[in-house]
């Protein structure tokens, strides 16, 4: 059996400042004589695993942050800090997915390369991304960032980016723009780029409106797009466009149903296969127009709108 550690007894010499973290099964620094999982560390676990429902909320694009997270399956964006780039990191470059699922990574040149679409360990995505860019910044460079568990009050990605700097997402055909040099990549790193490409679905992102991609499928095409309206409220207009038979986007398409991620609602279209991102351009900008008119209703859902919603509303799938 393993020995049992000893209990603290009386009372600690801690002062009233902040209790120092200790391991989960160690005595508590408070002098309690319990393990501080059980006494002050239950704070900092609950602090840790608690979700926030919108991570990416008061950042630049936070609609993009969202699809590069859940929808896109390439793609990069320049990030701007709030702070000078310390000396040896000329840039740092927000990613869908890096190699071997790396969180992040510290390249030969020094510059970062952050990745978005990976587990976190708490409730709190931007938090751990903001832990994970910190420890990338004074990683030594060509190396990777491992996963851990971000400190509970640790910054988050509103703390240290620029919340002026436009963010502008780069959309890819496949991920090479993980290796300046493919001549030189691992065998480990050339084996995840094939096998990268050849899960990716071809995606575009609009130009005309903000948070909406096309992608393209097997069996047809398709438009997701993520709004930054109320979740109730878009609904409420998105049913009202239902039931008049203007939510389409043209002939042959139609809205089917929407998703729930990171606390924002995301429509999604049925597209015929011949329809690309360009035949979509104009529709979608039309929509935006009739949708912001929508949206400005006060009058109650008739029964045929509130018909449209229920339906709506079955065919809703949270992914986060």
């Amino acid at each position: 059996m393993a020995k049992k550690r000893p209990q603290t007894k009386g009372k600690s010499h801690v002062s009233n400042g902040e209790i120092p973290v200790v391991g989960a099964r160690e005595p508590c620094p408070c002098g309690s004589g319990r393990r501080y999982k059980a006494c002050h560390g239950r704070a900092a676990a609950h602090a840790v695993t608690e979700l926030v429902q919108r991570p990416f909320e008061g950042l630049a694009g936070e609609g993009d942050w969202i699809a590069l997270r859940e929808l896109v399956p390439a793609a990069t964006v320049r990030l701007t800090l709030k702070e000078s780039l310390p000396d040896g990191v000329p840039s740092v470059t927000l990613a869908t997915v890096l190699p071997m699922a790396w969180p992040a990574l510290r390249r030969d040149d020094g510059s970062v390369l952050l990745g978005l679409q990976n587990d976190t360990s708490s409730g709190d995505l931007s938090r751990d991304l903001a832990d994970t860019l910190q420890r990338a910044l004074t990683a030594e460079p060509g190396t990777p960032v491992q996963a851990r568990r971000a400190p509970a009050e640790g910054p988050r990605l509103q703390d240290l980016l620029d919340p002026a700097a436009a963010f502008e997402p780069v959309v890819h055909t496949g991920f090479e723009f993980w290796i300046p040099d493919s001549e030189n990549a691992s065998p480990e790193v050339a084996a995840s780029l094939e096998r990268a490409n050849a899960a990716a679905i071809p995606t575009v992102k609009l130009s005309g409106v903000d948070g909406a991609y096309w992608c393209e499928t097997p069996d047809k095409n398709h438009l997701r797009w993520v709004m930054p309206h109320p979740e109730e409220r878009l609904l409420d207009a998105l049913a009202r466009l239902h039931a008049a038979g203007m939510s389409s986007l043209g002939e042959g398409t139609r809205l089917v149903g929407s998703f729930r991620a990171h606390g924002l609602t995301v429509p999604v279209w049925d597209l015929p296969t011949g329809v690309s991102a360009e035949d979509v351009e104009k529709p979608a900008a039309e929509f935006a127009e009739r949708l912001a008119a929508a949206l400005d209703s006060e009058a109650p859902l008739t029964v045929e709108e509130r018909r449209a919603r229920g339906g709506l509303t079955n065919r809703q799938v949270t992914l986060s």
